[in-house]
């Protein structure tokens, strides 16, 4: 079993905790937190064996009635391989610590490229993290990108990728926040940082990216248009395509989904956990071709969909399994593709799964 420790126990850090704690192959060291708040708490509910992050913290969690394993120091060293959540730039001042204990780590989308070897997306760049010591699990948004962009890549090429993301104000409990009611442009420069992100992952992709900001907590959406370099026979032989993905989720037009907040709703009801939605999460009616122009818009879930991707991460650096056979065992312990959120008739099996 893989030891696999948490730096970080916040939105992206419990539920990869979570994930990988669902993996056969894998199990959790543990978690590190900065403070005994109600997170903190959550974690030790779960039996996670909890950490400080430092030995001067460690007297505020005691306080707190919190039974305390030891520091991070403690915990790196005890991990084959450390998964760091930390806010944004964070990661980077972590990476000496493990460099000290000779510790592979996985960093978050909100660090610079610079922090680690490899800028990652499962469904991308799998083989080019076997081996690496710092691996940097790409943003919510970059994820999203690349998953899509990859299998239209193999099947059609592409020529120039145009992307408006209408991005989220902050994440439900993120209260600082905003706008509170406007909408901004975030950068008003263009490109937005995400074209050059996805050119982490794919280096010689023309992507141009427009952001912005609304007041809403729910999705991320993306309006895509692909210049395409072969024209497909047809839009539902693209849609098609796109349906193998199991990462790619086609909405019908039949289901009634309007729009983010019904998305949740809907994975709420499938029993997924905290109404997680791993996959991209693209209307079927949007996906339009005319001549080499392939458009369509998607919904990208900000606080889950990077999840399988950092479990398929530590299986590409510590070398436990090929890509294909990864992402299988993934999205199988977590219910990704087997009781699809867009087949009424699996509602009953992703509740199963969930549970």
């Amino acid at each position: 079993m893989l030891r696999v420790g948490i730096n970080g126990y916040g939105t992206i850090g419990k539920r990869v905790a979570d994930a990988v704690r669902s993996q056969p192959d894998m199990e959790v060291a543990g978690v590190a937190k900065v403070s005994p708040d109600y997170v903190a708490l959550g974690a030790a509910e779960a039996e996670y064996p909890l950490y400080a992050v430092d030995e001067d913290r460690t007297d505020g969690f005691r306080e707190a009635g919190v039974d305390l394993a030891g520091t991070v120091d403690e915990l790196v060293a005890d991990s084959d391989v450390v998964v760091d959540a930390t806010p944004s730039g964070i990661g980077e001042q972590n990476r000496p610590l493990y460099e000290r204990h000779d510790t592979p780590a996985l960093f978050q989308g909100g660090e610079d490229a610079t922090v680690a070897e490899v800028s990652f997306n499962a469904r991308a760049n799998y083989e080019e993290a076997a081996d690496a010591d710092y691996v940097r699990v790409v943003s919510c948004n970059t994820t999203g990108l690349s998953r899509l962009v990859a299998p239209i890549h193999e099947d059609y090429g592409i020529e120039k990728v145009r992307t408006t993301l209408v991005r989220r104000g902050g994440d439900p409990n993120q209260t600082g926040r905003g706008p509170i009611n406007d909408a901004v442009p975030d950068p008003v420069s263009i490109p937005s940082h995400h074209g050059p992100d996805v050119q982490t992952v794919f280096p010689e992709l023309d992507i141009d990216t427009i952001g912005l900001k609304v007041p809403t907590t729910m999705m991320h959406v993306h309006a895509v248009n692909i210049t395409l370099e072969e024209v497909p026979d047809s839009v539902e032989e693209v849609r098609d395509r796109l349906r193998e993905e199991n990462r790619l989720l086609l909405i019908p037009d039949y289901a009634g989904i309007d729009g983010a907040g019904t998305l949740k709703d809907l994975a709420l009801d499938a029993g997924r956990p905290r109404g997680d939605i791993w996959e991209n999460c693209i209307w079927e009616e949007s996906i339009t071709v005319e001549g080499k122009d392939l458009y369509c818009m998607q919904a990208i879930h900000q606080e889950s969909d990077v999840v399988p991707e950092n479990v398929d991460a530590i299986r590409s650096v510590t070398g436990l399994l090929e890509g294909p056979e990864s992402r299988a065992l993934t999205n199988e312990t977590l219910g990704i593709g087997l009781g699809r959120l867009d087949e009424p008739e699996n509602r009953t099996a992703d509740r199963q799964t969930a549970d």
